[in-house]
């Protein structure tokens, strides 16, 4: 029974944006599928892992067969259309258990399973709480703080990333316990209160989705998950049930000795200082040695080899020597776009306060290493 005869990219395209969170392995195997659908409109490609789901659709193309509901492994059918020319012209069929993928000469058959045993997020129709910003800004919220949520942390509330309406502010912060990102947006509207933890891969998933447009993306509250819609995807996440420390009293407010430095100049001679650093070790340090109108970069390893860096800046403070995580530093470093940034100190055993200069809305504190 022939299904569709199209386009490859007509496929390809919103399986590309649904595959993201498919694992091959899996302990349920029709989680490793796509649920695709079709009605007298569209072509629907959907899937999950449980915990998030992504659902996207194409346009019916006119020499779409009929309607149907079918799902097969995402990885498999991806991986088939891409190997196809672009532009070639694909059927599918099914023929019992089977889905057959045709292009020219070239037959492919894979298995599928009932639509019906596919597990879907549960769709509720109103939200709690709902707002409506830029693709190009929201992107950016979660980009610039992502990188500091935790990973596999037994603290499970650090696995994601704290998104917090208050007033006419969004406010996006990640932690891992050792360093903080904070980063706000002002809201076109004041909405009551309300902040949910959105765990670490819908996060990543939606920075790889969401374009750098003006186009809107449309964030959506309710009590036990989150759904963001936008160019033509839906993405529905659970939240994680936990209490998000107090960032606020993180964020050092005494820091009163500081210098502005150019952001890749530092970079570059972090980069290059880290290469004699333990590159086995996990937290891997590096001693900042402030002194007036100099900041001194040293690296060492366990075989005793030391790299060291010199950069001009402007500091007339006393002089403080501390230790901090280099990984923490690139990975600041490597995700803000800013020409400068500030680093505000008050001795070696407080905590260090990065911002970029004449910008409220971005914060970064990195805690001192003991080495």
């Amino acid at each position: 029974m022939l299904l569709i005869k199209t386009n490859r990219d007509t496929l390809l395209k919103p399986l590309q944006t649904v595959t993201g969170i498919v694992e091959r392995r899996q302990t349920l195997p029709i989680l490793s599928n796509v649920l695709i659908q079709q009605d007298d409109e569209k072509i629907s490609f959907l899937t999950t892992d449980l915990e998030i789901q992504i659902k996207t659709i194409a346009p019916r193309d006119a020499s779409n067969m009929q309607k149907f509901s079918l799902t097969v492994s995402a990885k498999k059918l991806q991986d088939i259309l891409r190997s196809l020319l672009t532009n070639a012209e694909i059927s599918l069929s099914q023929q019992d258990d089977y889905l057959y993928v045709k292009s020219g000469k070239s037959t492919f058959n894979l298995q599928i399973l009932p639509a019906e045993d596919f597990p879907q997020i549960a769709e509720d129709s109103k939200s709690d709480t709902y707002l409506t910003l830029k693709q190009k800004e929201f992107k950016h919220l979660l980009h610039s703080v992502q990188f500091a949520v935790a990973q596999q942390d037994i603290r499970y509330y650090l696995n994601g990333l704290l998104l917090h309406i208050e007033k006419n502010k969004l406010i996006a912060v990640g932690t891992d316990g050792h360093r903080l990102a904070y980063i706000s947006a002002i809201l076109d509207k004041s909405f009551e209160k309300h902040e949910v933890i959105i765990p670490r891969k819908t996060v990543f998933e939606l920075s790889k989705l969401l374009s750098d447009s003006e186009d809107s993306v449309t964030v959506e509250f309710f009590q036990n998950k989150i759904r963001f819609s936008f160019s033509e995807i839906v993405v529905t996440s659970k939240i994680i049930d936990g209490k998000f420390p107090d960032y606020n009293r993180v964020i050092p407010t005494k820091n009163s000795k500081t210098f502005n430095i150019n952001r890749l100049e530092f970079l570059q001679a972090l980069q290059r200082a880290s290469i004699l650093s333990n590159q086995s070790e996990k937290f891997r340090g590096v001693h900042l040695i402030i002194n007036k109108d100099n900041l001194c970069i040293i690296c060492k390893n366990n075989e005793q080899e030391e790299a060291q860096e010199e950069l001009e800046i402007k500091y007339e403070n006393e002089s403080i020597d501390i230790s901090l995580n280099i990984t923490y530093l690139l990975d600041l470093l490597n995700n803000v776009d800013s020409e400068t940034v500030q680093c505000a100190f008050e001795n070696a055993n407080s905590s260090v306060l990065i911002t970029v200069p004449n910008n409220d809305e971005f914060k970064y504190i990195v805690m001192p290493m003991r080495i």
